[in-house]
This record gives structure tokens, sequence and C-alpha cells, in this order.
């Protein structure tokens, strides 16, 4: 038997429809705090079963391979390196929750493999790899879910409705606002080795050989250029997805322009914590906020806690206002309030429903059952990643939006990817 037949083999095997009562084996890749969370929100999901656990720092497995043993009463399995997962035949689905350098090349590995894949967002580091992953989604049939969790969250789909039937009027404005506080990282020294237990080469992947440094390890990797997108592409991703979700836009817009900077601290942080990136589609604004710093935003109404974290939209007829808790819209001159929707979920930040909606999919075989397919948040993460390429630049940038390249820039248009380290390279063919 050829090994061409072997993987088509694999492949219609991997596609089959699951029965009713068949449980989805799921493998997590990454266990740090939101890999934690996966195993949480995954053993509240009937139909999925956690089979394993993987991660490069052995610290880390140890955890994960305790907490999942805790919460299902079952031992899973341990792998040091994803590429073990995917090899192995018992494995039906990953769930990534790697640093966000990692999702494009390990969900092309997983679609490469036959298994269906959870992403957590952004989906991708740069525009390349949104395109990649994509590409791999559909040459081999796998169901791509991005953890967008609000695309599965009743009350945001819900306002998203009422403003795609008209509730405000036509919409000229969507901003996005991700006030959340995030204190000093601070400066830490490099170090000759990492600690032990940590396979470094493996965790710095395809971004550049860097001396391990505890600030760009665990979380503080969103920070650095080299492996997470800053806020706007942490926190903000989400908000970003309601923005176009809500203004119905699905691909790029005409130009963007982001600036703002990294105040007030001297630390080893590289990217912004104020940050302001204004998109233009031609017949409606996309605007978004990040910010950091104390602010006096922070916990005002009409959202609610210590972070302002949510969207407002603006039409010719009234303004929709969205966040966890709820919506509300106001109407006319006065601004009258004319809806205020409190949410009716258990949870109003809960992954647990995007993540069965992920494994109802996979049964099902049906692209069209994601809420969050690869398609949606590649299209997020794109805005994002025009708003820093824009931010590093310093200037405005014009979009050709059908080519997804900026307009007579090629300065721009070479941070629409990256350069590889070998052996860890997205491929230019999936």
């Amino acid at each position: 038997m050829t090994r061409r037949t072997l993987l088509a083999a694999s492949l219609l095997s991997a596609s089959r429809v699951r029965g009713a009562n068949e449980r989805v084996n799921v493998t997590l890749i990454g266990m740090g705090g939101r890999g934690q969370d996966h195993a949480k929100f995954y053993s509240e999901v009937p139909a999925a079963n956690i089979a394993g656990i993987c991660d490069v720092n052995q610290a880390a497995r140890e955890r994960g391979a305790a907490l999942v043993e805790k919460l299902t009463g079952r031992k899973p399995k341990e792998y040091s390196d994803m590429r073990q997962v995917f090899d192995d035949k018992s494995v039906d689905a990953v769930s990534m929750a790697t640093p966000n350098h990692w999702h494009a090349l390990g969900t092309i590995w997983a679609c490469q493999a036959g298994k269906d894949v959870y992403c957590e967002k952004p989906a991708s580091h740069n525009i390349f790899e949104g395109r990649q992953m994509i590409a791999a989604a559909r040459k081999y049939g796998r169901m791509v879910q991005v953890g967008s969790q609000s695309r599965s969250i009743a009350h945001k789909i819900e306002a998203m409705r009422l403003l795609q039937d008209g509730v405000i009027g036509k919409l000229y404005l969507a901003k996005g606002l991700c006030y959340k506080r995030r204190k000093s990282i601070g400066r830490k020294p490099d170090l000759a080795a990492p600690p032990p237990g940590v396979d470094w080469d493996k965790f710095v992947g395809p971004a550049p050989m860097r001396p391990f440094n505890e600030n760009r390890f665990a979380y503080n990797w969103h920070w650095f250029w080299d492996t997470g997108n800053g806020d706007i592409g942490n926190q903000g991703v989400h908000e970003m997805d309601i923005a176009r979700w809500g203004l119905g836009k699905t691909g790029l817009p005409k130009s963007v322009y982001s600036f703002g900077g990294k105040f007030v601290y001297n630390d080893d942080q590289e990217t912004p914590n104020t940050q302001t990136a204004i998109f233009d589609y031609g017949d409606a604004q996309l605007e978004f906020e990040v910010r950091g710093l104390l602010t006096p935003e922070e916990g005002k109404l009409p959202f609610r806690g210590g972070n302002t974290i949510g969207n407002l939209f603006f039409g010719s007829e009234g303004v929709l206002v969205v966040d966890l808790m709820g919506f509300q819209v106001y109407k006319g001159e006065a601004h009258d309030k004319a809806m205020d929707v409190r949410h009716q979920e258990q949870r109003t930040w809960d992954t647990a429903p995007h993540m069965a909606n992920f494994i109802e999919a996979v049964k099902s075989r049906k692209q069209a059952d994601l809420h969050a397919d690869i398609e949606i948040g590649a299209g997020a993460a794109a805005l994002c990643h025009l708003a820093n390429i824009s931010y590093r630049l310093g200037r405005k940038l014009a979009v050709d939006a059908a080519a997804m390249r900026f307009s007579g820039d090629a300065e721009a248009n070479r941070m629409l990817t990256r350069d590889y380290r070998k052996p860890y390279v997205v491929p230019e063919k999936v």
C-alpha cells in the first residue's frame, strides 16, 4: 500500500460521521492557564473525551494531567511534542492553547494528519498564516473552530441579529473597546539555559531563537512581537470580531491607520499599552481602542466590572451597546433607552458551549455547523494584524482587499508574513 493510499484511508476513517452517543477523543495542546481552562470546559461537554495532553514544559504537563484526572477520573496520555499527537491514530481532534506564533503551524500539521482542530484566538500570528490555515482546513476536509466564543453566546447572537435587522437603522460606525488593566512586566535577565523540563527550542518554534527569558515565557509572551500580537490581538480580537460581525463586514477595509505607544512603563514589553486603530470600509467605519493603563472609563456604565470591554454600534436611528452582561438600545435624538436585555446565560463568558458546538460539528462533518469557522477567526485576526503593521510603521496604509495586500507598499507587504525558523516553517503549499 502506498503512502498516498494510507493517507487517504486515514482521512476517510477520520471523516466518518459518528454515532449520536459516540464520544470524540480530544487532546489538549498547551497546558498553561488557558489550556487548563480548556480542560475544565471540555470536561463539561458530554460528547468530548479528554484523551491526552501535550506541552513542551514538563511541569505544565504534570499539572495538566493531574487536573484532567481530577475532573474526569481518567488519567490522560501525555505528549511532549505535538507531532506525537498528530501521529497518534486514536486522537480525533486537538484543542490548541499554545502561544499565538504556534497556532498556524500546529493547525496545519493537525489538518494534514486528519485531525479536527479547536484553535484559540487570535487564529494566526500574521495574515499569511490565516490564509494557509483556511487552505489546510478546506483541502483536508477538517473542522477548524477558532476560540471566538462570543459567536456561541446567546445575547451577543441576538444583538447582532437585531443590528442586521435594522434596529438602529443604517450602521455607519462600530467601536470596539479593550480597556483592560495591565500591570508592568518589569525587566528580567536573559538566562544561559531554560529551567529544567522546558524544551525551549520547541517553545520558540517558528519564531527567531532568543535566549530564555522569564518575560518571554508563560503569559507575558503576549507582549513580544515574536510570539504575540499585543492586547489588540489578545483580548481585543474578541471585540474586533464582534465589531465586524455587527457591521456585516467579512473582508478587509480600504485603509487602516493605527497609532499609540507604550507609555509610562520602562520594562521589557514591546507591544503598545495604548493603541487606536481606524478602518475605513467606505460606507462605514470601524474604530478600535486598547488601553492597559489606568483610565476613567474602567468599570463605568454601560459596562460592568473592573475593565471596560465591549462594543458600541452607531446607526442612523440610534445606538446599540453590547458587553458580557447584555445589550442596550438607545433610540432617537433624546437617546431614549428602547431596549435593555440582560443576559440569560448561566455564565456570561463561558467557552463550554463554543466547544460543544465544535464537537457537534466534528460529529456531523458539516462546516456550516461551526459558529466560528477558521475563515471567521482568520478574518478578525487579520484586522488586528493590519492595525499592528500600521502602528509599527507609523503611517496610514491603503489596502487592496481583493488581493489581501497593501497597495504600493513593499515594506508593509513584507510584514504580512515572517521569516520562519527551520524546521518550523508554515508552508506555501499546505
